[in-house]
C-alpha cells in the first residue's frame, strides 16, 4: 500500500482476538442466537479497524515519499501500526507534516463513520459503524498527544525544533511527554471509576501497563539517540583517525603486522604498484586469522574493498559521520584529504569509544 510492502505482526492476532471477546456480548444483544458466529463479528470488526489503521499509516507513507524519503514497509501490531521511513526530515516542516497527516486521516475516517452512524439501519452494520467512528476519533486525538512516540510527540518535536534550530532539543522535549503521558496512561486505571462513573477492571489495568511501558520504552530510546547524536556532533573524524601503513596487497600478512608494529601504526592500507589504495585491514578478519598461518597468506586474505562508502572526507563530522557509517557498515573507514591523498584510517570502536566519552 502506498507503494510500500504491508506485513501484519503475529501480535495483531491476539489484539483481534481480544476484540472479538470484549465484543462479543454486544453482539449477543444486538443479533440473539449467533451462537460462536458472534466472535467471527468481532474479528471482522477487527480487521476493519486495521484497515483504518493501515490507511492512517499509508498516509505517512505517501507523506514522506512526497519529501523524497524511502518508505521500506508498513507493519500492523498489537498497539496500532508502524511506518519504517529511511532516514530523518531534513527539517521542522517536513518533520510536521510526516506526522500530523496520521492523525489527520483517523480523524478523516471517524468523521466520515461519523456521518454514516445517522443513516445506517439497526443492527451489526450501524455497530460497525459506530465502533469505526469512535476508534479512529479516540486513535486521531491520542495520536496528537505531544509526546514520542506518538504522532503528537514528533508534532512537538517540529515545534520546539523551529524555536530553537536544534532537533535535539525538539527529541527530548518529546521524549519527556512521552514519558509524562507514559505515567499518566499508567495512573489512569485508578481514576477511571472516579472520573467516568466505569468500573475499572482487569483488563483496563493490563492494557494500561502495556500501552505504558510501550510510551515510556519509545521515549527513553528517542532520549537517548538525542543525547547520542549531540555527543556525535563533537566527533570529529580527523581527531580520531589512525596513523596508516601503506603496504602491497601481496605480502605476508605477517610481515605487515611487523611493519605495522615497527612504524607504530594503528592500520593497515594495501595498495597497488603504483601506490593506489586497495583496500583496509579489517581487525575482526584479522584477529580471526591463526597466526601459524600469517606468514603464507598475503595481507589481502584479511583486507575489505574499498567500495565508495569506505573512503571518507577527512573533515566528516557529526551527523554527516554517522549517516555515512549507517549507509556501509564497516569496522574501519580510509580518511582522504580533498586532494584524494590518503590521510588514515577512521576506525568506528574508536568512534563509539569518543561517543560513549563524551
Amino acid at each position: 500500500m502506498a507503494g510500500s510492502d504491508v506485513l501484519v505482526s503475529s501480535s495483531w492476532f491476539l489484539v483481534a482476538a481480544l476484540i472479538a471477546f470484549v465484543m462479543a456480548p454486544r453482539v449477543e444483544q444486538i443479533q440473539p442466537g449467533l451462537g460462536g458466529w458472534k466472535y467471527v463479528v468481532g474479528v471482522v470488526f477487527a480487521i476493519v479497524l486495521y484497515l483504518a489503521v493501515l490507511l492512517h499509516e499509508a498516509s505517512h507513507a505517501v507523506a514522506a515519499r512526497h519529501y523524497g524519503f524511502e518508505v521500506h514497509s508498513i507493519t500492523l501490531h498489537f498497539l496500532g501500526g508502524v511506518t519504517a521511513i529511511e532516514g530523518e526530515a531534513r527539517n521542522p516542516r517536513q518533520e510536521f507534516w510526516i506526522a500530523v497527516v496520521g492523525p489527520i486521516t483517523s480523524l478523516a475516517v471517524g468523521g466520515a463513520a461519523l456521518a454514516l452512524w445517522f443513516v445506517t439501519p439497526e443492527g451489526l452494520l450501524l455497530l460497525t459503524v459506530q465502533g469505526l467512528a469512535g476508534a479512529n476519533i479516540l486513535i486521531g486525538l491520542l495520536n496528537l498527544v505531544p509526546g514520542l512516540p506518538l504522532d503528537g510527540g514528533r508534532v512537538l518535536k517540529a515545534g520546539v525544533w523551529k524555536l530553537t534550530g536544534r532537533v535535539d532539543t525538539g527529541v527530548v522535549a518529546a521524549g519527556w511527554g512521552g514519558r509524562v503521558t507514559a505515567l499518566a496512561v499508567l495512573v489512569w486505571p485508578f481514576v477511571q471509576e472516579s472520573v467516568t462513573d466505569i468500573e475499572t477492571t482487569l483488563l483496563d489495568m493490563v492494557l494500561a501497563f502495556v500501552i505504558a511501558m510501550f510510551l515510556w520504552t519509545g521515549a527513553s530510546q528517542a532520549i537517548a539517540a538525542a543525547r547520542i547524536r549531540t555527543r556525535l556532533g563533537e566527533v570529529v573524524a580527523r581527531d580520531l583517525a589512525r596513523r596508516t601503513l601503506a603496504v602491497p596487497d601481496d605480502l605476508p600478512l605477517a610481515e605487515a603486522i611487523r611493519r605495522a608494529r615497527d612504524a607504530q601504526a594503528g592500520s593497515i592500507v594495501t595498495v597497488s604498484s603504483d601506490g593506489r589504495p586497495l583496500g583496509v585491514v579489517d581487525e575482526a578478519a584479522l584477529r580471526a586469522m591463526p597466526e601459524d598461518r600469517r606468514p603464507w597468506v598475503a595481507v589481502s586474505a584479511v583486507t575489505r574493498t574499498l567500495e565508495a562508502g569506505l573512503r571518507l572526507p577527512v573533515t566528516i563530522t557529526g551527523s554527516e559521520l554517522l549517516h555515512a557509517i549507517r549507509r556501509t557498515p564497516a569496522s574501519e573507514y580510509l580518511l582522504v584529504e580533498p586532494d584524494g591523498s590518503v590521510y588514515g584510517v577512521l576506525a568506528t570502536a574508536d568512534v563509539e569509544r569518543a561517543v560513549r566519552a563524551g
